[in-house]
């Protein structure tokens, strides 16, 4: 302890006579208060926890806040390089930790025919921030599109989004008439498991949704249709229902109790 001392009293000493103050070297540079020269060893900061780092006080300031610049190295909690900013300590960090922390700040985009909730990714808005996705295979080869009750059911909205309104408001009409499946309802309880996320938002899909459907089947996009009908959620009038052709790409009104291939969507 006593060499420490007379060692810390020389270099203050040198500092009061001297503009800067060499360590390994007798001329510093001009510029640096402190230079230190080695080329077996680097400059080693305080080392602490972070709650002795939260006992620092600088006695000659008015409130015991550490002076603005102060840096020390945390042992615990996150540990690493910290300063004083003025009013709080700030972790410190490098460049690449920053660029880092940037990239999970950006939003995770997709593109159509990306593998991704569940099935296929074939419509994207948003720059990719958020689209439509087909499952991989039909939920049915041929099945109604009501289930048994010939009503208005006003499940008549279109559009991105609009299938699964109409996909309740069908359901809500209809679950009840004979207990059998339909169309709707292959889809509502259509879920798929993937990696560790088990995807149960599923959807018949309106007639705009379904056309967006159709255009990425014959860009080879999505796969696995049959060229037959296929049903969406929108309703026409009392007894049809809209619906489209996957050989042709036309787009009809159909008798509600007419069999139709049904492919289930959702949303991200």
């Amino acid at each position: 302890m006593k060499q420490f001392f007379t060692f810390l009293a020389a270099v203050l000493l040198t500092a009061t006579t001297l503009a800067q103050v060499g360590i390994n070297t007798d001329s510093p540079h001009e510029f640096a208060a402190l230079d230190i020269v080695s080329t077996t060893g680097g400059l080693l900061v305080p080392r602490m926890t972070k709650a002795q780092r939260n006992q620092i006080n600088v006695i000659d300031e008015p409130v015991d806040n550490p002076s603005a610049g102060l840096m020390i190295y945390q042992t615990d909690g996150t540990a690493g390089f910290y300063y004083y900013n003025g009013s709080s300590w700030e972790e410190y960090y490098s460049k690449n930790e920053v660029d880092v922390l940037i990239d999970n700040l950006q939003p995770t985009t997709y593109n159509i025919g990306d593998s991704y909730g569940g099935g296929i990714v074939f419509f994207v808005y948003d720059g990719g921030q958020h689209g439509l996705i087909a499952a991989t295979e039909d939920q049915s080869p041929g099945i109604r599109w009501y289930g048994g009750s010939d009503t208005n059911t006003r499940a008549r909205a279109d559009g991105i989004g609009a299938g699964l309104k109409n996909t309740a408001i069908i359901i809500a009409n209809q679950g009840s008439v004979d207990g059998n499946a339909f169309a709707a309802t292959v889809c509502n309880e259509y879920s798929v498991t993937a990696g560790d996320v088990t995807y149960g938002d599923w959807y018949l899909p309106s007639k705009h949704e379904l056309e967006l459907l159709y255009l990425q089947k014959v860009e080879a996009t999505v796969g696995g249709f049959s060229d037959n009908y296929y049903w969406s959620s929108t309703e026409d009038v009392l007894g049809y229902a809209w619906g489209q052709y996957f050989t042709s790409g036309d787009q009809g009104s159909t008798i509600k109790y007419s069999p139709g291939n049904v492919r289930a969507v959702r949303a991200f």
